[in-house]
């Protein structure tokens, strides 16, 4: 930013600037570190800029008093006309912005009718102007002219894959032509009368989201460039149904899973790198088949494929269902099983338990006998022959007496 020859002088300052990154300012600090003051040859500062006709053009003035020779309020007032109206009057950046050493920002919109904006700083109070930077933005006005269900899908692809604030991906993605969403590739379809999505080149970019199904609806698609980032998860099978795409690059990201068998429906595919990611699983048959026809496939270092030549060969393979059918049989095995050792270990508490029972009645046994015994042979001092006879049968083999 200059305002002509010998016009002005740069000065600067090491001292903090309060109020430089918060808001409504949101600068960086060394913004207002730096300014441009007039010179006793011309008091004024004025900055010209060629501009396209008819247009509306949004004004940023950015300042800070940091001039060691102002200390205090009043010491420098400034009225800013651009293309000689006068839009802010007698403006003390100290008293404004709150002290010295502190961001003040200016914003006004002005409609040029021709192709010069002229911006002119003029000291009422004090001998010389001064400012930190000046940025001039065309104002676009807001329109709806790309397919809507494809602006939904890049709005839905910004949350997932968690695009910085820096790529913008505010308001219409294709217009106006000159300004389309940073990594986006439009082209005008004449089907829909609306601009379409037909490139993402979002590579090298730090990103670290997923990619959700929403992209399918891209279906204009001819290019995906997602490579050198982090993003993880499964590839998305809905890819298979961007009919148009010609080049898929998911090369060096932390995707996982499987490869879709539906990217063996993409007849138009050129090219497809899905190398430096850790997918696993054999390589679809209809992707392996058309090696052979132009295309350029790129499976390497994802350490669970196989099934083409330079990658690993692959094991039986096993149907969902028949999974389901081992998974199954293998849990009522387990089932059996417990269930068996759990009658064998009550089986063995039992005869445990009745060899015990046996052990504590014998020495009971034992005592009837004799006491039966020695009724007995009393029976037979008396004379009762009969009755020890009896006895005797009844409680065993006949006694000798």
């Amino acid at each position: 930013m200059t305002f002509g020859q010998n016009s002005d002088k740069p000065i600067s300052t090491k001292s903090t600037i309060k109020s430089a990154s918060v808001a409504p300012n949101f600068y960086p600090q060394a913004l207002y570190q730096t300014a441009l003051v007039s010179t006793d040859n011309d008091p004024d500062l004025t900055h010209t800029i060629e501009v396209d006709p008819n247009k509306n053009y949004s004004v940023w003035l950015h300042f800070a008093e940091i001039d060691p020779s102002v200390t205090d309020v009043g010491q420098r007032v400034i009225d800013i006309s651009i293309n000689g109206n006068i839009v802010y009057l007698d403006i003390d950046i100290v008293r404004i912005a709150g002290g010295v050493n502190s961001a003040l920002v200016l914003n006004t919109t002005i409609p040029v009718s021709g192709r010069i904006l002229t911006i002119t700083l003029h000291p009422t109070t004090g001998t010389h102007a001064i400012i930190s930077a000046i940025e001039i933005f065309e104002v676009i006005p807001v329109e709806s002219k790309t397919l809507p269900e494809e602006v939904k899908a890049l709005q839905s692809l910004k949350l997932a894959l968690g695009l910085p604030l820096r790529f913008g991906w505010n308001g219409d993605p294709c217009f106006p032509q000159q300004h389309p969403w940073s990594g986006v590739d439009c082209q005008f379809d004449n089907s829909s009368n609306k601009w379409v999505i037909d490139g993402l080149d979002l590579d090298n970019q730090g990103l670290q989201g997923f990619l959700p199904d929403d992209v399918s609806q891209l279906r204009h698609l001819q290019s995906i460039n997602l490579s050198g980032n982090n993003i993880h998860g499964p590839i998305p099978s809905a890819l298979g149904t961007i009919t148009s795409l010609e080049k898929l690059d998911l090369s060096y990201n932390s995707f996982n899973g499987s490869i879709p068998e539906s990217l063996g429906e993409l007849t138009s595919l050129l090219t497809l790198n899905l190398n430096g990611n850790l997918l696993s699983g054999k390589i679809p048959a209809a992707l392996g088949g058309r090696l052979l026809h132009r295309a350029s496939f790129n499976f390497t270092d994802n350490a669970g494929l196989c099934g083409i030549p330079g990658l690993p060969t692959c094991g039986p393979h096993l149907t969902v269902g028949a999974k389901i059918g081992i998974g199954l049989g293998a849990c009522v095995a387990v089932v059996v099983i417990a269930t068996c050792i759990t009658c064998w270990w009550k089986r063995r508490q039992n005869i445990i338990r009745a060899k015990r029972m046996a052990v504590r009645d014998a020495p009971y046994a034992k005592k009837r006998t004799h006491l039966n015994h020695i009724q007995m042979t009393r029976h037979h001092h008396n004379g009762h022959h009969h009755e020890h006879t009896r006895t005797a049968v009844e409680n065993g083999p006949p006694l000798l007496v």
